[in-house]
């Protein structure tokens, strides 16, 4: 594994597929608080793209042309959060969007328990650490404990979307889980205005 680390942007030659892992860390859980410390990003090849975002924000066009590129799915897990601090932070995301823990929570419908580290272990017999979750993402230089964390959320989503859609296949529940991931962008946006704990389709 090789975990890549970037300051503002992705460098200009970049190619991570049409299927793009990725996930974010802030400086907290309000996103128009708590600023876009980090975005981390895979192909699903085993080696992680990590890009620092610099206080005060820097330019990212090759990160927000990737954003924004219809052609390429964008893979996350929490995508409703992630998707918040991008639109917010770096720009537009176009394209289709899965997210694990949605896909998780449709296909396992046997527990309750739908965090990435739970994933990790059952589908994958792998086990990540969450230590570094609560830590200074906005340090200017990253502890290796951070860097393998910072991986860990993005190394392992390519194939538990693999494990999930065949679940999901198997349900007959794979439709709905698209419709789902096609609402996150609108979610992210209500979350944005003010919505984030409003249950719109309650009576």
């Amino acid at each position: 594994m090789a975990v890549n680390i970037y300051k503002d942007d992705l460098p200009a030659d970049i190619d991570l597929g049409s299927i793009v892992a990725i996930d974010t860390e802030t400086m907290g859980l309000k996103t128009q608080r708590d600023r876009l410390c980090l975005v981390q990003l895979s192909s699903g090849d085993g080696n992680a793209h990590l890009v620092q975002i610099a206080q005060p924000a820097k330019p990212s066009p090759v990160l927000a042309a990737l954003l924004a590129d219809p052609a390429v799915t964008k893979l996350f897990h929490f995508a409703r959060f992630d998707l918040a601090a991008l639109i917010h932070y770096i720009g537009a995301v176009e394209g289709d969007i899965y997210c694990t823990k949605i896909a998780s929570k449709l296909a396992r419908t046997y527990t309750d328990r739908h965090g990435l580290k739970e994933l990790c272990r059952e589908l994958l017999q792998i086990d990540i650490s969450k230590q570094q979750q609560s830590s200074d993402w906005g340090a200017e230089t990253l502890t290796i404990d951070q860097q393998n964390y910072a991986a860990g959320d993005v190394l392992y989503l390519h194939a538990i979307r693999e494990k999930l859609s065949y679940m999901l296949e198997r349900e007959n529940r794979m439709a709905l889980a698209n419709a789902c991931f096609g609402f996150l962008p609108e979610r992210a946006q209500l979350d944005l205005i003010g919505f984030g704990d409003v249950d719109i389709f309650h009576h």
